[in-house]
């Protein structure tokens, strides 16, 4: 079994203690109470775990109510079905953005923020526990909670910043909670001192590291106040581009990247096997572990493996995901030259040829050798044959003619285990946070100061890891001698395919306010692959395997590109007003003292403030 640090049944496992009647303080939301955790480490994980478990991302780094910023709201893989998506449609109303929550509930953001802080506040009054174990669970209480208020922060902007368990009996208790909204600045303060806090008295490394994977280090912190700092200096919060907001940014993430360095942090070798490396694992910064055990009535799967496999390959194999043509030609040659700058000559039908590796890694097409459902030699095909869609003999072809490769196990990974008739339990974990994403931080910030030699060192090294040719100028592909907003753009479209289908695009171009001038009328263009129908060998279905992709290609395959071939609802439209979310109405009519966000109907709160 692979461990995760969470408490996935606080409730049953603190019962189950002698003598713990009442463990749970039903209105302290499921934290322990501060009579039974009092000098107690054991009771105090057990309640920690509990924040853990509330708190930690999931696949993809959902953690919103509303699940936005997923694939298909960019161009990696757009909308691919027939039903409005509002975000895209520009149709988003006041109340379809509910992350603010307007309940009294554990489970929603200012509920999880409430167990945190009784956590806090019970921990902080403890004066029977040693002081080093109580400040170090303090601090991991701490960094969720600043990650909890940096996820409703990138969404609305500034919103009441509560540090302190609100009592929630009687008519004073209930008039103490209407709290307005900080300013948004007043909310990045408060996260870089949570932060501060949680950098502090955080390890750098815990000991017994198989112990305690998944527990956040102090790295992590540093990491996590680098990239909150980043989206502070952005134009999207930062829209007159006040240096001291990059300086801040550019210390917070240089530091971040000192920190994990000297920890040990480091790239993986392989790009393609980031994930499958658990405990230990280098350039795992913030993580969420799953487990596998088949055995373990709690159990916690990811469902990333089943959702994004070839419908074909597996009964729960779900084909999302699917990459766009778009994202196809985002990917640079290997010698890390875009199409059409490069040596390497590119055309459209020969589109996978002398690309950069990480393509192969993560986006799987017609013909690709794909070692899946434990067949080492496995090819997908997928392509059309006298008006009939094929796939190994299926007919679920994928509605673009590519499926998303990245993170799903396959029988050439070392060590792997997964029964590919059931892949809904595969336990592979989420990194959140990656080493790559603290180097390409730590560029962006050092570009935006002017320090263009350390941008150049980390996305050099980034792209040294992808396998991408260094050139005769050892610049693996970069231009030479770039402008701060040149290496800014570059950065920008190193992340995309970097971070390819890892929950990244959508928030890079929305805190770099480019949603509308890089999405606004696009519907995606469909790539479709067809089998020629003059000049194919009678057996080809049974020799394609043998042969050459390239000759496959060039003798036996067309590609029609289609414009607008992919949305069959309306050309996406992002609006301005996106930017900063508005409120849900019910939560301004259960408290007096909350201001709608400007832009939004009867809206006077501004979240550039």
């Amino acid at each position: 079994m692979k461990k995760k640090y969470i408490l996935w049944s606080a409730l049953g496992a603190m019962l189950s203690l002698a003598s713990c009647e009442s463990v749970l303080d039903k209105t302290d939301l499921n934290a322990a109470s501060p009579e039974l955790i009092a000098g107690d480490s054991v009771l105090a994980n057990i309640a920690l775990n509990y924040i853990y478990n509330q708190n930690l991302p999931d696949w993809g780094g959902a953690t919103a109510v509303s699940g936005i910023g997923g694939s298909v709201y960019t161009e990696e893989s757009y909308n691919q079905g027939s039903s409005q998506n509002k975000f895209l449609e520009g149709a988003v109303v006041e109340n379809d953005v509910t992350d603010f929550g307007t309940a009294l509930n554990a489970t929603n953001n200012y509920g999880k923020i409430r167990t945190i802080n009784t956590f806090i506040a019970d921990l902080e009054k403890d004066n029977l526990m040693d002081k080093g174990a109580k400040s170090r669970l303090v601090a991991q209480a701490i960094f969720f909670r600043a990650w909890r208020y940096f996820e409703l922060v990138k969404l609305y902007g500034g919103v009441p910043m509560i540090t302190t368990p609100q009592n929630a009996v009687g008519a004073e208790a209930i008039e103490a909670a209407f709290v307005p909204r900080n300013t948004t600045t007043e909310c990045f303060k408060q996260m870089s001192a949570d932060l501060d806090t949680a950098i502090k008295y955080l390890p750098s490394v815990w000991i017994t590291p198989a112990a305690n994977w998944g527990r956040v280090t102090r790295g992590a912190a540093a990491a996590l106040k680098g990239k909150i700092l980043l989206y502070a200096a952005s134009p999207q919060f930062n829209p007159t581009n006040q240096a001291s907001k990059w300086q801040a940014a550019y210390d917070a993430n240089k530091a971040a990247f000192d920190i994990l360095t000297a920890s040990g942090a480091k790239l993986i070798t392989d790009y393609g096997k980031i994930w499958f490396t658990e405990v230990g694992n280098t350039e795992a910064v913030f993580v969420t572990g799953y487990n596998t055990s088949v055995g373990d009535q709690q159990r916690r799967n990811s469902g990333w493996e089943a959702a994004n496999r070839p419908r074909y390959s597996t009964v729960s194999g779900g084909g999302s995901n699917i990459p766009s043509w778009d994202l196809v030609k985002a990917y640079p040659m290997k010698d890390g030259k875009k199409p059409g700058e490069s040596k390497y000559t590119y055309s459209d039908l020969l589109f996978f040829k002398d690309r950069d590796p990480r393509f192969e890694k993560t986006i799987a097409y017609n013909g690709c050798t794909w070692p899946m459902s434990n067949v080492p030699n496995n090819r997908l095909w997928t392509y059309l044959a006298a008006g009939k869609s094929v796939e190994n003999g299926g007919v679920n072809v994928s509605n673009t003619g590519f499926y998303c490769r990245k993170a799903l196990q396959t029988s050439d990974v070392a060590g792997s285990t997964l029964d590919p008739s059931n892949t809904i339990y595969s336990g592979t974990d989420w990194i959140e946070i990656r080493f790559a994403e603290v180097m390409l931080n730590y560029a962006e910030a050092a570009a935006a100061v002017g320090k263009l030699d350390e941008a150049y060192t980390q996305v050099i090294n980034v792209r040294k890891r992808a396998g991408i040719e260094a050139g005769s100028d050892n610049l693996y592909g970069l231009k030479a001698n770039m402008s701060s907003s040149e290496m800014m753009n570059a950065i920008l479209d190193e992340r995309q395919v970097e971070f390819a289908f890892e929950g990244k695009r959508f928030w890079d171009l929305r805190r770099m306010r480019l949603l509308e001038s890089t999405l606004n009328g696009k519907r995606g263009t469909k790539a479709v692959i067809s089998l020629k129908t003059t000049g194919v060998p009678a057996d080809f279905a049974t020799t394609r395997d043998g042969m050459k992709l390239e000759d496959v290609y060039t003798n036996y395959f067309t590609i029609t590109l289609t414009p607008n071939g992919l949305m069959s609802r309306p050309a996406i439209n992002y609006l301005p007003k996106y930017y900063f979310f508005a409120l849900p109405t019910q939560a301004l009519n259960n408290n007096p003292l909350l201001k709608q966000t400007n832009d939004w109907t009867n809206g006077t709160f501004n979240p550039l403030e």
